[in-house]
């Protein structure tokens, strides 16, 4: 009787380890992804990630942690707060390498900036080339950064700026002015607020050739886990690709959770944008899948803005960037074939 009682015990034991083990082997990574604003359909690829469960399928528990005006999700990413972050642009990048802040960028889901200078129709700036003789709106970061680049490349005037405060109506009332924007949100305002469809011309098309939409994530957790960051990217690349192409009604309702000020309208217009300017699948992306980068393109961005003075010439930018995790073509036969 005492055996049969200490043969099941052992039994019990044995099989709640087993449980244990079991429930070791399928718990999920927990993961925090800081984005640099509020959610908007422009992360759409990874809210679709976390609606559908492709980054469950890769054994992460992803946390999005919105950024915007109060927030710095950036130094949250360097201070080790954040497990990842989604950087706007290759300057911030470069930038990072000059202060010594171990972040290094392993992904681009977007192929082109969606930065985006807009005009009044017929009013004598219908063509790129008459932009320069414009009243210009520009904010303050971008005066130092894409407008000096602008001025180097094709002669736009620093005397002709303006500040741009994010509000449309100073350009709406001057006829012969233009305002920086982004390509999804700007000129949704300017139609809803000033009854017009502006003109609208992306820098990208024009030879501005910065990266955007970075994940970014710290050199350290790329040296003791790098399984975590591929599976990661892999998984962000794939939600893009069922944002894009698929059924995105789940990640557009928690855009929507997170961030009340969107409404269907605006994330429709978004979406329809970025498709129709290639702006997360184009180019390299063609071939190489969404998030793709590569070194020549790099080089060719930080030639420019080194040149017109806003890069140091003597930045190593190659320490930004990291691109073991990319360009295997994850996710290319989601891509629709017409």
């Amino acid at each position: 009787m005492k055996s049969a009682k200490k043969f099941q015990t052992i039994i019990i034991a044995a099989l709640a380890f087993g449980s244990l083990l079991s429930g070791q082997a399928f718990a999920l990574d927990k993961v925090t992804f800081g984005t640099n604003w509020l959610a908007e359909a422009e992360h759409g690829g990874f809210y679709q990630a976390v609606a559908d469960g492709t980054y469950e399928k890769y054994g992460l528990d992803v946390k999005i942690v919105q950024g915007g005006p109060q927030a710095n999700n950036r130094l949250l990413l360097a201070t080790g707060k954040l497990d990842f972050y989604m950087g706007a642009n290759m300057i911030q990048a470069f930038t990072s390498v000059e202060q010594n802040v171990p972040t290094l960028s392993v992904a681009s889901l977007f192929q082109k900036d969606p930065y985006i200078f807009m005009s009044h129709p017929g009013q004598g700036f219908d063509r790129w080339e008459d932009l320069p003789k414009a009243t210009a709106f520009v904010g303050k970061e971008n005066l130092t950064s894409v407008y000096q680049w602008l001025r180097l490349a094709y002669g736009f005037k620093e005397e002709r700026v303006k500040p741009y405060t994010f509000n449309p109506a100073p350009f709406i009332a001057d006829k012969k002015s233009i305002q920086q924007g982004y390509l999804t949100a700007e000129p949704y305002a300017v139609e809803s607020q000033g009854g017009f469809k502006p003109n609208v011309f992306l820098l990208a098309d024009y030879g501005y050739d910065s990266y955007s939409t970075t994940i970014d994530v710290r050199s350290e957790t790329i040296e003791k886990n790098p399984d975590l960051v591929q599976r990661f990217v892999d998984a962000s690349i794939i939600g893009w690709y069922n944002y894009m192409y698929g059924d995105n009604t789940k990640a557009n309702a928690l855009i929507k959770k997170d961030n009340p000020d969107q409404n269907d309208a605006q994330i429709a217009f978004s979406i329809a944008r970025m498709k129709e300017y290639g702006i997360v699948d184009s180019g390299d992306s063609l071939k190489l899948g969404i998030g793709a980068m590569t070194d020549e393109r790099m080089k060719s961005f930080f030639d420019k803005m080194q040149k017109s003075g806003v890069i140091k010439a003597d930045l190593d930018y190659r320490k930004s960037y990291d691109l073991r995790f990319i360009n295997k073509g994850v996710g290319l036969n989601l891509r629709p074939k017409n």
